[in-house]
């Protein structure tokens, strides 16, 4: 059956066949995309127009007419969209009669189930609503004839195109309010897991919002690409409707396999990318756009001014500041000089962003579109200007990402840095990282610009921060492909041979400190020296710790706090004692805190453990630090919530016991029954350092945060921690009870973990390495594994990051030394099993 076939069957048949056509239409009728949703428009029309064509025949009102508004007026109906419509009348009509009419076609469509947004006016009224509401308005932009008396139509499109133009220097700030607000709430759609696709910012608001803004004539948005990028949201919107069946714009992580396959698109991967292209596509535009509204309303409001100006005699200058060669300063943007000859001058581009960025100015659209169309390719290497202006433009902080964005619209950085390519709006599936691959290396080069005065040789972090995930997305480890990239691209970037090594270097081994400073033992030996001999010289070392933490801050508030600072700091500095040509110096006493040794005399006093809690609140201000929730040494009463503050972001646990089997699974297990989430933890023994027998502590540093709910008290923690280790509370049975309670949630199914022996990464003791789902219990469950492998944990470090836990524990057997290879091997195998 064709598509006129199933409209004329559904204006013949009533609601019921226009319910077939219409399911017809959807399961392959028209091909999928804007011909399937403007048939899709065709076939609402002709079965509207009838109910309302035989509604004013019954009821004798003529004077009224139907209208289409909002996506429905555009043609862009999606499978389960809203029907918004306008029932226009004359103010003469009776309003029973009116009633009537409207009801005559609501209830036809409330009786198949759909979506309605409705309202019932008059020309004058519409007016009235549209100044009061800007929603309104916007949606009377695209209002389209249904049926029904077409001068009621033209005489409020008229009208509403007149009063938009008429008032657009006082609505289109109150619009681009509206999106700024819109995007605090829902975020940027090109960064987020799961996108709104409508809502978001690039998402399809926006678009209808530039349409809003070029219908005022006051300013235009660029045309290149937005169709194209509108057409991809709408359809996979379209997908994500027939996929499940709901009116949903949200883009849920179960959901993108089966509409990527809608979409023939490989994977969910494939789906993301797009759609953050597209969304990038219109924010780009959006910041445009609205730049370009700004200068026209404060043109306008300056013309007065200037106009006062001229008839006193003086002239107005024009307004064009020098910043570079080539390249000036005029209306708040950087733009190229009159003089500028892109055409015989490579390096423009790259002085024109370094100016724009230096001075924290966006870089004119036109400008920008100018070079990309003129400027010719550098050559390789480049030459020494290209490559300080490439340098300036990454050291400039925050204003280099709107002049980055500005470069990459035009094709720009994909001609200088063809291996961008393969990270350019790239999903980075890990809910720690904020942003897309290629966003996360300019933030990273925004974080290393206040970083450049810690080292002696800052063009080489910025271009390494620029540069360290630059091997995402090829085969193998990502840093070992990203440090033979970066080689190459330093090289063509005109660096010798001596700093494009250094260059590769950071970026193979970006991830070093931080891993090991979070995940191995700093007080061994070995530990220190695999660094050292990883880094090489004092040099690297300096701009790595730089990276390091750059990269960190660029990832997201999960990956990066003090006591992570703390501890790669301490790294760094043994590491170059020892390429220094010294021995790793021993870790001060003192390095434990006083907290920790006030904790473990207690323990050892007591003989039972000692808890005590601190909140980490945010910063407020200079020597700001953690507020106390409350300790509890044993004996005391419970102490109270600390003062009135900042909320609480995390709390910091420290636990002491006197040495004895099972203190990590019963802690642990105790935490995951209070609902506290672990972030990051230590284990580490203490010997008495006076001489005595008194037996070994063991002190335990958590980071947790409350799944939800308000934070426990240490006393309630303490009791359960006592009574789990003299086995009056049953943890594990807990636990399992919990679980069996709670239903299984949706979701992608995770890798299997995986546990591995790392026999030379300790002399001392043999080390386990855990990479699993973050899951409540793990902790506990490892804990309990080991303990009955009877394996003895002489320290533990534990790092959550989003939902992977990373954890790494010293085991020493019965003896006190490691275990043999084979046995270390036999217990990461049936540890992973256990897991599994």
């Amino acid at each position: 059956m064709s598509s006129l076939e199933v409209m004329t069957e559904a204006e013949d048949s009533g609601p019921s066949g226009y319910a077939a056509a219409r399911l017809l239409l959807l399961n392959g009728q028209e091909p999928a995309g804007p011909p399937r949703r403007a048939a899709l428009a065709r076939l609402t029309d002709r079965w509207l127009s009838a109910l309302f064509t035989a509604a004013r025949r019954d009821t004798g009102v003529h004077a009224a007419a139907l209208v289409a508004v909002g996506g429905y007026g555009r043609g862009e109906l999606s499978p389960r969209s809203d029907l918004d419509l306008l029932l226009l009348h004359d103010p003469s009509a009776d309003p029973a009669a009116v009633s009537a009419l409207a009801d005559r076609v609501w209830y036809p469509v409330w009786d198949l189930g759909l979506s309605l947004d409705h309202s019932v006016r008059t020309v004058a009224g519409a007016r009235r609503t549209a100044a009061e509401d800007l929603k309104a308005q916007l949606g009377l932009l695209d209002a389209r004839p249904v049926a029904g008396d077409l001068a009621q139509l033209t005489a409020l499109r008229t009208a509403v195109l007149a009063d938009w133009r008429n008032q657009a220097h006082k609505r289109l700030p109150e619009l681009g309010e509206l999106c700024r607000e819109r995007a605090a709430r829902q975020g940027e759609l090109r960064f987020l897991l799961e996108p709104d696709l409508k809502e978001a910012r690039g998402g399809l608001r926006d678009a209808t919002a530039l349409r809003a803004v070029a219908a005022s004539w006051l300013a235009d948005a660029p045309r290149e690409g937005l169709a194209e990028a509108r057409r991809t949201l709408l359809d996979a919107r379209d997908a994500l409707h027939l996929t499940t069946g709901r009116a949903t714009d949200r883009l849920a992580l179960q959901e993108q396999d089966q509409v990527a396959g809608a979409l023939g698109l490989l994977d969910a991967d494939a789906l993301l990318r797009r759609l953050y292209e597209a969304a990038r596509t219109v924010s780009y535009a959006s910041d445009v756009t609205w730049r370009e509204v700004d200068r026209v309303i404060k043109a306008r409001s300056a013309r007065s001014r200037l106009s006062a100006l001229r008839r006193g005699g003086r002239r107005a200058g024009p307004g064009r500041t020098p910043l570079a060669e080539g390249v000036v300063e005029q209306d708040g943007e950087a733009v190229l000089a009159r003089t500028a000859r892109p055409e015989r001058d490579p390096v423009l581009p790259l002085r024109a962003a370094a100016a724009a960025a230096r001075s924290a100015l966006p870089l004119s659209r036109h400008a920008v579109r100018r070079l990309a169309a003129a400027a010719p390719p550098l050559p390789a290497p480049w030459p020494a200007e290209a490559r300080e202006a490439f340098v300036v433009l990454l050291g400039a902080g925050a204003p280099t990402v709107p002049v980055w964005e500005a470069l990459e619209a035009e094709g720009l950085i994909t001609r200088l840095l063809p291996e961008w390519e393969r990270v350019r709006c790239r999903p980075q599936r890990n809910a720690v990282h904020t942003w897309t691959v290629d966003r996360h290396l300019v933030e990273t080069a925004v974080r290393a610009a206040a970083l450049t005065r810690r080292v002696s040789r800052p063009d080489l972090l910025l271009v390494a921060a620029l540069l360290h995930d630059i091997g995402k997305g090829r085969p193998g480890d990502h840093s070992t492909a990203g440090g033979t990239i970066a080689l190459d691209m330093a090289e063509r970037m005109g660096f010798d041979r001596a700093d494009a090594t250094v260059i590769a270097a950071l970026v193979r081994h970006h991830l070093l400190l931080a891993e090991t400073a979070t995940r191995r033992d700093l007080d061994d030996p070995a530990t220190v020296r695999a660094v050292a001999a990883a880094v090489g010289s004092t040099g690297v070392l300096e701009l790595l710790h730089a990276l390091t933490e750059a990269d960190a801050l660029a990832t997201g508030p999960a990956a990066w706090s003090a006591w992570r600072g703390s501890l790669v700091a301490e790294l760094a500095a043994r590491a170059a004692a020892v390429l220094a040509g010294g021995d790793p110096p021993p870790r001060e006493p003192a390095a434990l805190g006083a907290d920790q040794r006030r904790l473990a005399a207690e323990a050892l006093r007591t003989g039972g453990p000692v808890l005590s809690l601190r909140a980490q609140t945010p910063p407020t201000g200079e020597g700001a630090g953690p507020e106390p929730v409350g300790s509890e040494p044993v004996g005391s009463e419970p102490v109270g919530p600390g003062p009135v503050g900042p909320e609480p972001v995390g709390v910091e646990l420290r636990i002491a016991v006197p040495d004895r089997p099972g203190v990590l699974p019963a802690a642990a297990g105790v935490l995951a029954l209070h609902r506290l989430t672990v972030r990051a933890a230590e284990l580490r023994t203490l010997e008495p350092d006076d001489g005595t027998d008194a037996g070994a502590v063991l002190v335990l540093d958590w980071r947790v945060a409350a799944e939800y709910g308000s934070l426990p008290q240490a006393a309630r923690l303490r009791a359960d921690l006592v009574r789990a280790l003299d086995g009056s509370l049953d943890v594990p049975a807990r636990l399992a009870e919990r679980d069996a309670a709670q239903p299984r949630r949706r979701g992608t199914k995770a890798p299997p973990p995986r546990v591995t022996a790392l026999p030379a990464a300790s002399r001392h003791a043999t080390v386990i390495e855990v990479r699993a789902q973050d899951a409540p219990g793990l902790l506990h469950r490892i804990g309990c594994a080991l303990e009955d492998a009877g394996a003895r944990v002489r320290s533990a470090h534990v790092s959550t990051l989003g939902a992977n836990a990373v954890d790494a524990f010293y085991l020493t057997g019965p003896g006190g030394g490691p275990l043999p290879e084979p046995a270390a091997a036999e217990l990461a195998r049936a540890l992973e099993e256990r897991l599994d």
